[in-house]
C-alpha cells in the first residue's frame, strides 16, 4: 500500500513549478510507483491562458475549485470549468486552458509521468523525462 500526504508532498521535490508561471503541480503518484498512471494535484493560477498538446499522454482533469474554461483547437469548442467538472483529453487533444479564478485540479496521466516534467515548446510532456531523485 502507498500512502502519501499532500501537505508533505508540497514540501518536497514532488512539487513542480512551471517555468512560465501558469501552474504548479504536486505529483503524488509517479511512474516509479508502478501503478500504470500518475496522479497530481495541480494549481492553475488566476489569469493563466496557455496552449497544451499532450502528444505522449492521455489526461483526465477534475476541477476541485476555481473557475475557467478549456477550448479544443481542432473543433473550436469551449467548455466552462467549475468545481465538479471533469474533462478528458482522450484523443491527445490540442487545447487552451484559461483560469478566471485560481483552479485546483486533480489530474491523472497515462502513461505515468516520472515527476520532473514541464511543458515543452509544443505544450507537451516528454515521454521519458528524468525521474524525481530522492
Amino acid at each position: 500500500m502507498i500512502v502519501r500526504q499532500l501537505s508533505e508532498a508540497n514540501q518536497s521535490n514532488r512539487r513542480i513549478i512551471s517555468p512560465d508561471g501558469n501552474w504548479e503541480s504536486t505529483r503524488l503518484l509517479l511512474k516509479e510507483d508502478q501503478m500504470g498512471f500518475s496522479f497530481h494535484i495541480t494549481t492553475i493560477y488566476e489569469g493563466a491562458d496557455f496552449q497544451m498538446h499532450y502528444q505522449n499522454h492521455l489526461e483526465s482533469v477534475y476541477c476541485i475549485s476555481g473557475e475557467g474554461e478549456v477550448k479544443t483547437l481542432d473543433d473550436g469548442q469551449t467548455y466552462p470549468i467549475k468545481p465538479g467538472t471533469i474533462y478528458i483529453l482522450d484523443k491527445h487533444d490540442k487545447h487552451v486552458l484559461r483560469a478566471f479564478k485560481e483552479m485546483k485540479m486533480a489530474c491523472v496521466f497515462n502513461p505515468p509521468l516520472n515527476g520532473t516534467e514541464v511543458h515543452n515548446a509544443e505544450g507537451a510532456y516528454e515521454r521519458d523525462a528524468a525521474p524525481i531523485s530522492s
